[in-house]
């Protein structure tokens, strides 16, 4: 599956996203990501800051879905596919996202690991209003917008 230039966009700008992995129980286990970026065209890659119970059931089964929304343009997609997870030292993906890491939040915040995803499917995840008032895009951002943070002082949204 390649991941497209409007993916990509997404997931580069929606700052957080999560991703679903698979408890040894069978239930689900939902752990919010802000280090997601696109690796390249078929792959995804998140690091592993906190997160052993991702990590341990992703050694296990490595079925994973991300999900990466716009809140503002209420849409985006949800990747599902296979992980896998690098340690330390393991190779260019995993330098990628440490470097990422580093340069983003700074050198106190650990990539423990890589988690590489490859994307299999993806499915577009849009808001109801696209569907059910015909709303466009910029419509929806203006509200959301108002919603979340006010109306910002010399901006006409």
């Amino acid at each position: 599956m390649m991941i497209n230039e409007d993916m990509r966009s997404i997931v580069e700008g929606s700052r957080l996203g999560f991703v679903a992995t698979i408890c040894a129980d069978g239930s689900p286990n939902l752990s919010p990501k802000g280090s997601i970026r696109v690796y390249d065209d078929t792959h995804l890659i998140f690091a592993d800051i906190a997160s052993p119970t991702t990590i341990e059931n992703l050694r296990r089964d490595r079925r994973v879905e991300v999900n990466c929304i716009d809140f503002l343009r209420r849409r985006g997609y949800r990747f599902k596919g296979v992980a896998t997870v690098l340690a330390p030292g393991s190779g260019p993906a995993f330098t990628m996202i440490a470097e990422w890491l580093r340069e983003t939040h700074g050198p106190k915040i650990p990539a423990l690991h890589a988690v590489l995803v490859t994307v299999e499917r993806v499915l577009r995840v849009d808001s109801p209003a696209y569907t059910f008032l015909d709303a466009q895009e910029d419509e929806l951002t203006s509200a959301w917008i108002k919603k979340y943070i006010g109306k910002p002082t010399g901006v006409d949204v």
